[in-house]
C-alpha cells in the first residue's frame, strides 16, 4: 500500500517537474529571441548611419543579415512554442517518454502549419524604410502604393494599445505584463486584483478574448518591453502620431456589425 502511493506521489509530481523545466527552457529562449531583437535594432540604426555615408553596399549586407536572423528568430519561436505544448501536455505513462520525438514532432507540426514569409515581415518593412526616409522621407518606397505603406507601417507586435482595466497606453504603464496564453497586455497591480477578485473565472478583460487568466502565467516576458520601446520610437517618427491601432478596437466593431447582420 505504501509503495502504491509512493509510486501514485511520484507520478503526480511529474507534470509539475515538467512545467517547470518546460518554462525554464522557455524564459531562455525567449531572452534569445529578445536579444536577436536587440540586435536587429541596432542593425537598423547601423543601417541607417551607413545610408547617409553612402555606404550601398554595407547596407545591402546589414539587409541579408536582418532576413538571415528573421529566420533564427521564427525558429526560436516555434522551438518556444513547442516547449510550452510538450511541457503542457504531456501526462506520465508506464513506458518511458521520447521526449525528443515529441519536441521534434510538435516542432514539425509548427512549421507546416507557419505562413513565415521573411521578405514580407513587419521587421524588415521597418529596416528598408528606415534606410529609405534618410534621403526620401515622406516619399511611397518604389512599387508602393500609399495605402500599403500605411497598412504595412503600422503593423505592431502589441495586441492591444491601451490596459483594457486602467485605460492607460501601454506605453505609460509602470508595471506592463502579458499574458502567456492570449498576448494581451495590462497594467500589472490592475490584473492581478482582477485575476484575485474572479476566484479562479478571470476572463481576459479584453472585449472577445474567451482565455481564462492565471496569475502566474501573466508575466513581463523578454521581448515585452523591446516591443513597448519600439512602439514610442514609431509614434515618434515625423507623421506617425497615430499610426498604430488598437486591434481590439477592431474587435468590438466587428462584433456590433455582427449584431447588426443578426438582427
Amino acid at each position: 500500500m505504501a509503495s502504491t502511493s509512493a509510486a501514485a506521489s511520484r507520478d503526480n509530481g511529474v507534470p509539475g517537474r515538467l512545467r517547470n523545466a518546460a518554462s525554464t527552457l522557455y524564459s531562455d529562449n525567449q531572452s534569445l529571441i529578445a536579444e536577436i531583437r536587440k540586435a536587429m535594432i541596432l542593425m537598423k540604426e547601423v543601417a541607417v548611419d551607413l545610408e547617409r555615408d553612402g555606404q550601398s553596399q554595407m547596407v545591402k549586407e546589414l539587409e541579408d543579415a536582418i532576413v538571415e536572423l528573421l529566420g533564427t528568430s521564427e525558429d526560436c519561436t516555434q522551438f518556444s512554442a513547442a516547449i510550452q505544448s510538450v511541457g503542457n501536455e504531456h501526462q506520465p505513462r508506464p513506458e518511458l517518454t521520447d521526449f525528443k520525438k515529441l519536441f521534434e514532432d510538435e516542432v514539425a507540426k509548427l512549421k507546416a502549419s507557419s505562413s513565415f514569409a521573411p521578405q514580407s515581415h513587419p521587421l524588415l518593412r521597418q529596416f528598408r524604410e528606415a534606410v529609405w526616409n534618410v534621403h526620401h522621407a515622406g516619399q511611397p518606397m518604389p512599387g508602393d502604393e500609399q495605402e500599403d505603406i500605411v497598412m504595412t507601417s503600422t503593423q505592431c507586435n502589441l495586441l492591444n494599445i491601451t490596459c483594457p482595466l486602467s485605460g492607460r497606453p501601454v506605453t505609460e504603464l509602470a508595471d506592463p505584463v502579458r499574458s502567456v496564453d492570449c498576448k494581451h497586455i495590462y497594467e500589472k497591480k490592475a490584473i492581478l486584483h482582477y485575476i484575485k477578485s474572479k476566484h479562479g473565472r478571470a476572463q481576459c478583460p479584453v472585449a472577445a478574448c474567451p482565455k481564462i487568466l492565471q496569475a502566474e502565467r501573466v508575466v513581463c516576458d523578454a521581448l515585452l518591453q523591446i516591443e513597448i520601446d519600439e512602439m514610442k520610437s514609431m509614434s515618434k517618427q515625423p507623421g506617425r502620431t497615430d499610426v498604430i491601432e488598437d486591434f481590439t478596437e477592431l474587435d468590438d466593431e466587428d462584433e456590433e456589425e455582427e449584431e447588426e447582420e443578426d438582427d
